[in-house]
């Protein structure tokens, strides 16, 4: 399965090693803010494999994961339609298919268990990864969270309408002792090492934040979007979409962003970002990555189980 590249300013190139992403190709100055896009499509054929199985694609350090598209299968089935129309902006296809994500998640996915893995840029610096048992229902939008790596045993809950606003948090460790604490999600101590509240947690804010920004940034010609529908993460088989702003500009946030849908379950279980490079040819430095593995939809949860007092299986002392 070829690789498709559509660019508005000149071109990207990136490889991936089964060990880590990493950044090999010099970093190709972009020419000044174009006036008109300028599309170009070419396939492109990587031989090179793709993530390890099982592993988020980004991994800590500014420079241990980078932009880059995994290798194709040879027989992968195009599950979402990415190819541009004549003149139009190269992100159009993307958000077509945003739009068609974003539809499956509110008609078909009620609710869903993961394991989640996330890590942030705050303040500057690249927080630790964090890695918890994750389970979502949407109507209520409700969340809970149980901490695997770090803070383990941490219990997170949010259910919107409910505690005048709060989460409920038991603590791990000593702090455990202190029992469940109702916390603003917005506030100073939910947020601290926290680049979100949980309140934006989850696969369908994720789909509508992108839509949203690569809404803004199809205002602009200059961005280089690639597109992959064999790619693998974790095992699965799924649709990777890149896209790359070469010159950091105000209204871009990201130097690259990557998303990840699963071409089964036909939404997002992978994405990650960087800023960009300090100097030419370097390696952009990971911003935020978000991963959903091991997901199983419809539950079939209710109100109980996201129940701060009466489900007995969550907050233990």
């Amino acid at each position: 399965m070829s690789l498709t590249h559509v660019s508005c300013s000149r071109r990207f190139f990136g490889i991936v090693t089964t060990a880590a992403l990493l950044w090999v190709t010099p970093f190709v100055a972009a020419e000044e803010k174009l006036s008109e896009p300028v599309y170009r499509v070419a396939n492109e054929t990587p031989a090179v494999a793709a993530p390890v199985a099982g592993q988020p694609a980004a991994s800590a350090g500014d420079s241990a994961a980078t932009p880059a598209a995994p290798a194709a299968t040879n027989a992968a089935k195009v599950v979402f339609d990415l190819t541009p129309k004549p003149g139009e902006h190269a992100l159009a296809p993307v958000l077509r298919t945003l739009k068609a994500t974003q539809d499956e998640i509110d008609h078909n996915v009620h609710d869903y268990a993961c394991t989640f893995f996330k890590q942030e840029r705050v303040d500057g610096e690249l927080g630790e990864q964090q890695q918890m048992l994750m389970k979502v229902r949407h109507e209520p939008f409700s969340v809970y969270m149980s901490f695997l790596t770090p803070f383990a045993g941490r219990e997170v809950l949010y259910v919107d309408g409910q505690n005048s606003g709060k989460m409920v948090v038991l603590d791990a460790g000593f702090k455990r002792m202190l029992g469940k604490m109702n916390i603003d999600p917005q506030g100073a101590l939910a947020m601290s090492g926290q680049r979100r509240p949980i309140t934006d947690v989850g696969i369908r804010n994720l789909t509508i934040k992108l839509t949203k920004m690569w809404e803004k940034e199809s205002q602009f010609a200059e961005c280089d979007v690639t597109t992959q529908p064999g790619s693998k993460l974790g095992g699965r088989s799924a649709t990777m979409i890149q896209v790359v702003h070469p010159v950091p500009r105000q209204d871009f946030k990201f130097y690259a962003a990557r998303l990840f849908l699963d071409n089964e379950l036909k939404i997002p279980i992978h994405f990650d970002a960087y800023t960009w490079p300090e100097q030419a040819g370097g390696n952009p430095p990971l911003d935020e990555s978000f991963t959903y593995s091991n997901l199983k939809l419809n539950n079939g949860y209710t109100a109980r189980e996201f129940d701060a007092v009466n489900n007995a299986e969550i907050f233990k002392k």
